[in-house]
């Protein structure tokens, strides 16, 4: 055994020193590795980046760094996937007036602000986004710019419009009204015919029962998943009864907890293993912490937000949190944000596999800081284990978007989508506001 493991360490050696001539190499070594799977870390590892990919992994004692290699000392650090924030809107950042952002700034959309947001998120170590809600062709373009390496941000996966009964006035680019099944049909192929990665689905409690179910039978014919809301009961209802795969939010009610007919159907659902897992993003960052938010406006002084936004729009967004507290978006907050630990271990207690998620880009909430204060609650609040919390925005999202072997891991093969931050982050989950390095596609942009 002992012959075997040297002769594989020498090969491993041997080829990744061909390539470190090429400077093709990396080696981030000495931190304690969290590879996502949910198992004990692994201290004083070893990481071998060749190009976009994972070469190999290991600790100091069972694997050298090749010769040549462009060493990266992560000592002192955790290591861990890139995260990704399963629910994020690129198109908005933190204004607290919706129709005046609309209505302002939709030409600017594709050019600067979604572009900005984008790097902000990849800044705060989030490698894969899912944005749920934006023009189908911005959302196209700077998606594909990512891509190809034009611009800087996380591997995003894009629904592009809202599908809803009836759009709100003055969203049409945006959302998209449904009028009878062969429209609900139209428009999920228009969708597909597009790109889009996932099909968003609101209010369908406003729809008729045969409008859900052809949205998302459409869908799934296009090998497309749907994700659909669930603020109020009757939207999970008709989710569940047409095959929604994903669930977003904790709902709008202050009710205590989930009726007992909503929680018989999902665990149903997830008693049916051969469908796989039934996905929920709860979203609670935002309302959980809008009131220590409106009473410390001083976190509103981080100026991460800023970046990569001309001072006219950080002029704006800055004007309108100027009041915190006289916000009508959160009035509601203090009476829902006691409903949600209950309902969110409702929902694991009945077997969802949970996604961190985090709305980010609705008032106040700024796409550089939600994605590690959503973990937090999850840990500090609720009293998640921190290893169930990573897992949530490491290795399920990669799972549910059907990318798991190329993402979500560190481990050979998969692409190096990698941070590492300063300190235990598994006993200080928080250690994630400021994280000290990301790697995405084997190439460091912090």
């Amino acid at each position: 055994m002992r012959l075997v493991v040297l002769t594989l360490c020498f090969v491993i050696t041997s080829t990744a020193a061909v390539s470190a001539q090429s400077g093709r190499l990396k080696a981030l070594v000495g931190g304690t590795l969290i590879d996502g799977f949910g198992g004990k870390p692994i201290h004083n590892s070893v990481i071998i980046i060749e190009g976009e990919r994972i070469k190999a992994v290991g600790h100091q004692g069972n694997l050298q760094v090749p010769a040549g290699a462009e060493v990266i000392s992560t000592e002192g650090m955790s290591v861990m996937p890139g995260l990704w924030d399963m629910h994020v809107h690129l198109m908005i950042n933190g204004h607290s007036n919706y129709a005046h952002w609309d209505a302002t700034y939709l030409p600017l959309l594709a050019d600067v602000i979604m572009p900005s947001s984008a790097h902000q998120l990849l800044l705060a170590g989030v490698t894969s986004a899912r944005d749920l809600g934006a023009p189908l062709e911005a959302s196209i373009q700077v998606r594909d710019r990512i891509n190809r390496g034009d611009i800087p941000g996380p591997t995003m996966y894009m629904s592009g419009p809202f599908l809803q009964h009836k759009p709100y006035p003055g969203t049409e680019a945006f959302r998209w009204g449904i009028s009878g099944v062969a429209d609900a049909r139209t428009k999920v192929k228009k969708l597909a015919d597009a790109g889009v990665d996932c099909i968003k689905l609101i209010d369908q409690d406003e729809m008729t029962m045969e409008e859900v179910k052809a949205i998302v039978d459409e869908a799934h014919q296009h090998g497309l998943t749907v994700v659909a809301h669930a603020h109020r009961p009757e939207e999970i209802r008709r989710g569940m009864e047409a095959g929604v795969d994903c669930f977003e939010h904790t709902g709008l009610s202050s009710a205590p907890e989930y009726p007992d007919d909503v929680m018989a159907l999902i665990k149903e659902r997830t008693a049916k293993m051969n469908l796989g897992p039934l996905y929920w993003t709860p979203t609670v960052e935002g309302l959980y912490n809008y009131e220590y938010m409106r009473d410390n406006p001083e976190k509103l002084d981080n100026d991460c937000w800023h970046f990569g936004l001309p001072d006219s729009i950080i002029t704006d967004i800055r004007e309108s949190i100027r009041y915190p507290g006289r916000m009508s978006y959160f009035q509601l907050t203090p009476i829902r944000k006691p409903t949600l630990e209950r309902k969110v271990n409702q929902l694991r207690e009945a077997g969802v596999v949970l996604l961190i998620g985090t709305d980010s880009g609705i008032p106040m909430k700024f796409h550089c800081q939600s994605t590690w204060n959503e973990l937090d609650v999850w840990v500090n609040e609720f009293g998640f284990d921190a290893m169930y919390a990573i897992k949530a925005a490491t290795y399920w999202p990669a799972k549910a978007m059907g990318v798991d072997g190329d993402y979500g891991t560190i481990s050979e093969g998969k692409y190096a989508d990698i941070i590492a931050v300063k300190g235990d982050v598994l006993r200080y989950i928080s250690l994630l506001q400021d994280v000290d390095i990301v790697v995405k596609h084997g190439k460091r942009h912090k």
